[in-house]
């Protein structure tokens, strides 16, 4: 009787004491958690306090000021969305074909081994070697001088590597049901992929070209070493003209700078006015950024209700 009950007790004690250790480890990850959570929620509450004061109408349409009072972000904002917008057209259509290719058509042997595990080591490098590499390519190499285009390919390459496993990821996810139902059917691989797995893996490929280029959009090391002006008055050539074709791309080439530039700026001097505007710069930047991860979020659940499969 003693050897039917013993390993019994001593199964039920050992349950027990894993149960222990399951809820004291769930525990302390609760608590690391929470803590992290309560130390961002800190940050946010005191950069709001400080920053919301300052924003208001003047504060989006002035230029950069030796007065703080006067100082705006216009240069800094429209400079952002021209390198966003440079940034999205180089890296996007890029980014997503390699990934297609990878996925679909590159055949698995060594040499395709071999990329994946550069494009994924590529993710991990430090943003100031991007910096680096553009300043010897683009601006000297190519000629392309301290500009949007350069700013743009600079951060194309940044977050390359992210769209492109991104996508691959999203690709995956697709059933292989589906590709075998379109080949059944008589569908070429193209056709399948066009039609089928794109579609299908639309909502998780936007959702890492939006949260890769949230990334781009807060990036300063590589643009302050490819020469990104830290004041600067003016704003790029218009890309509307009045003549034939209508649209001019001279505001590629001109000289910009970007929200988190702007912030180095102010934070760099010596007044307390300056770090209330670096503040409010702050806090226009967090709620881009915040409204760039909602619509991930939005668009990846919108699709996923669309496709169902």
């Amino acid at each position: 009787m003693e050897r039917e009950i013993n390993p019994r007790q001593e199964l039920l004690s050992n349950i027990r004491r894993r149960q222990r250790w399951d809820f004291a480890f769930a525990m302390m990850g609760l608590m690391s958690l929470l803590f992290a959570l309560l130390t961002l929620l800190a940050l946010i509450v005191d950069l709001a306090i400080t920053g919301v004061p300052r924003i208001d109408f003047a504060f989006f349409m002035n230029f950069p000021s030796r007065f703080p009072a006067k100082a705006g972000i216009i240069s800094a904002w429209v400079g952002s969305l021209c390198v966003m917008l440079t940034t999205a057209f180089c890296a996007i259509p890029l980014g997503i074909a390699a990934g297609v290719y990878l996925e679909e058509y590159a055949k698995k042997n060594w040499f395709s081994q071999l990329i994946e595990l550069n494009i994924i080591n590529l993710a991990g490098i430090p943003s100031i070697t991007y910096g680096l590499m553009a300043l010897g390519l683009f601006v000297y190499q190519f000629k392309l001088g301290q500009s949007i285009l350069t700013a743009g390919l600079t951060l194309g390459l940044l977050v390359l590597p992210i769209i492109i496993v991104t996508t691959r990821e999203a690709i995956r996810s697709v059933p292989n049901l589906i590709r075998e139902a379109s080949y059944a059917m008589g569908a070429s691989k193209w056709q399948t992929i066009r039609h089928h797995i794109l579609p299908y893996s639309t909502g998780g490929i936007l959702t890492g070209v939006i949260i890769s280029l949230s990334r781009a959009i807060g990036e300063t090391a590589p643009l302050i070493t490819i020469g990104a002006l830290t004041f600067i008055a003016f704003l790029p050539t218009s890309p509307i003209v009045g003549h034939v074709p209508f649209v001019s791309f001279k505001w590629l080439m001109d000289p910009f700078t970007v929200m988190p530039i702007q912030m180095f700026n102010w934070l760099s001097r010596p007044q307390e006015e300056f770090h209330v505007n670096a503040a409010a710069t702050g806090v226009v930047l967090l709620v881009m950024t915040l409204l760039m991860n909602a619509g991930a979020i939005y668009l990846r659940s919108r699709f996923r209700k669309k496709m169902k499969w």
